[in-house]
């Protein structure tokens, strides 16, 4: 068996105990390749395993390809034609990253309901507006958060939600498991009725052809007046303009973002100078135990595989997810 490990934003170095994990797996005689992404096309003929990013030229230069581990949670960019259509098993870190995704939405939310943000943009001088502040600000207790999305990343929201004292929401197209903090996973049909019900809404779906563009003009009439947005998972769910529309408007109250419509987010979007809105540059994925997680799902995987055993992670590639 042939593997190329290649490493990326989210696994920056493979050590040599890593490798030595990934070569017993493997079992004896296995050919394990440390490459960077611009070198492993040439290495891919025979390769049968990737732990990596495989974009299209890649893809076509690995014909003996059988196995995909992505070094990311999100895996849209899988999704072109030829590999959706080919016989390649793909898994990822879906139910791995939630907790750091999770820590990094609240972050982002508190910056703006208790105005975090604004008394560190006013610096020295927010002194002299501890008023607007303080009128701004927003206790979380008792408020509803839905959740559109109860994966890894919506479970680990839910949980911090209830703790905050809010009541939980969630909704998911497929019948996942309840929690202790969701009683009832709602269906796609109450989608409407948990936008209007939202103090705050949370997206913690992937980036599938359904979810695209899901957050329209049509959505944020329909949201809750003053609610807050949070999205630390993927940013094309929003429709750009629609969402500009609804921040300027007051009818959504802020937008606390990990992800932008269109990334890099250019500097002449209006995202970028309304005091609403609250941004960091896509760094939500960002843990120290993120890059052994990844690992050790592989290292696990690498024996089910030859174990003949089903694989963890396992995306269903036409879903997307």
């Amino acid at each position: 068996m042939k593997i190329l490990a290649i490493p990326g934003l989210t696994l920056p170095t493979i050590s040599a105990d890593d490798l030595r994990r990934i070569k017993a797996a493997a079992g004896a005689g296995a050919d394990v390749i440390v490459c960077k992404q611009h070198q492993a096309i040439q290495h891919a003929q025979d390769a049968e395993v990737i732990l990596g990013i495989v974009p299209p030229d890649l893809f076509q230069a690995a014909p003996r390809l059988r196995w995909v581990q992505a070094i990311a949670s999100g895996v849209d960019m899988f999704l072109y034609p030829e590999f959706v259509n080919s016989n390649v098993v793909l898994t990822s870190e879906k139910g791995l990253v939630g907790e750091h995704l999770a820590d990094h939405g609240f972050g982002l939310l508190l910056m703006l309901t208790r105005q975090l943000a604004g008394a560190h943009r006013l610096g020295a001088d927010s002194w002299n507006h501890r008023p607007e502040l303080r009128r701004e600000e927003l206790e979380l207790t008792g408020l509803t958060m839905g959740i559109i999305g109860f994966g890894g990343t919506g479970r680990a929201m839910a949980k911090r939600a209830a703790a905050f004292g809010m009541q939980v929401r969630a909704l998911d197209r497929e019948p996942v498991p309840t929690t202790a903090e969701v009683a009832v996973v709602e269906t796609p049909e109450k989608f409407d009725d948990l936008l209007n019900a939202s103090d705050v809404l949370n997206i913690c779906c992937p980036l599938t052809f359904e979810t695209r563009g899901m957050l329209n003009a049509a959505a944020f009439n329909v949201l809750k007046p003053g609610a807050f947005l949070v999205n630390v998972t993927r940013g094309e769910v929003m429709v750009e303009d629609a969402l500009v529309d609804a921040l300027t408007s007051g009818n959504l109250r802020g937008a606390a973002l990990d992800v932008a419509p269109r990334e890099p987010l250019p500097a002449d979007s209006e995202l970028w100078r309304l005091d609403n809105v609250v941004m960091t540059p896509h760094t939500a994925g960002a843990s120290q135990y993120r890059a052994s997680r990844n690992i050790d799902r592989f290292v696990r995987n690498l024996a089910k595989l030859t174990a003949g055993e089903p694989l963890e992670g396992v995306i269903d590639k036409v879903l997307g997810y």
